[in-house]
C-alpha cells in the first residue's frame, strides 16, 4: 500500500494518523517532492478507474493560470490533462492511497481510508 501526500495537507495527516492505528503496513510518497511521472499518474487513473480531470484540484492557482476549467473533458484531451498534473503536482487531489489489490481511493475521508484498508 502507498500513500500520496502532501504533508501541509490535514486530509493527508488525518489519513496517515487512521493507517497508523489500525497497524497498516504502507509506504509514503511525497508527491510534490517525488512528482510522478505521466506514466505514474497514468497507473493510478487506471487503479483509481478516473479520469485526469476527476482527481484535478480546479481550484488552485496553478489550474486557473492554466485555464483549466475551460479545457475539454475528453478521451482526445487524457493526455493533456496528464502531462499538466505530473508538471504541477500541486493540482493532484490528495491523498491517494494505493490498495494491495490492485485499486486505488482518493482518500479524503475516514471511510475511503477504512475503504482502502479493506481492500485485499
Amino acid at each position: 500500500m502507498e500513500i500520496w501526500i502532501n504533508p501541509a495537507c490535514s486530509k493527508c495527516r488525518s489519513a496517515l494518523s487512521l493507517l497508523d492505528a489500525e497497524g497498516a503496513e504502507y509506504t509514503v510518497r511525497r508527491y510534490l517532492e517525488d512528482v510522478p511521472s505521466e506514466d505514474d499518474i497514468r497507473a493510478v487513473l487506471e487503479r483509481l478507474g478516473l479520469e485526469p480531470w476527476d482527481i484535478t484540484r480546479t481550484q488552485e492557482a496553478d489550474a486557473k493560470e492554466l485555464g483549466l476549467k475551460d479545457w475539454a473533458r475528453d478521451a482526445g484531451s487524457r493526455d493533456r490533462w496528464i502531462a499538466a498534473l505530473s508538471a504541477h503536482p500541486k493540482l493532484i487531489q490528495r491523498p491517494i492511497i494505493t490498495a494491495e489489490d490492485g485499486t486505488a481511493v482518493v482518500a479524503r475521508s475516514e471511510d475511503a481510508v477504512r475503504d482502502a484498508l479493506g481492500r485485499h
